[in-house]
């Protein structure tokens, strides 16, 4: 089902892979059929900070690196709040 996505709140991660971003959001997500959900995903920002979804993966290079974004988010504020928030 095709859906708009609005991003909440998001964290980056400098990685050294084709000078792109990864990053952890906070999205909503509106479908189609009128239906809306919120939900985290993990997505790659280009050189241009351009989004690059592919098919909705994201490759994450290890976990020690997962663990930086989430822990980037705690620090942040929202990672263990946003979900009452909503």
């Amino acid at each position: 089902m095709k859906s708009n996505i609005k991003i909440i709140k998001e964290v980056p991660k400098k990685l050294k892979i084709n000078n792109w971003n990864l990053c952890f959001q906070w999205c909503q997500y509106f479908y189609d059929n009128g239906t809306n959900e919120y939900s985290y995903r993990f997505i790659w920002r280009d050189e241009n900070n351009k989004l690059k979804p592919q098919r909705g993966q994201a490759r994450i290079p290890s976990f020690a690196q997962m663990q930086d974004l989430l822990d980037e988010a705690k620090m942040d504020g929202w990672l263990s709040v946003i979900e009452t928030k909503t």
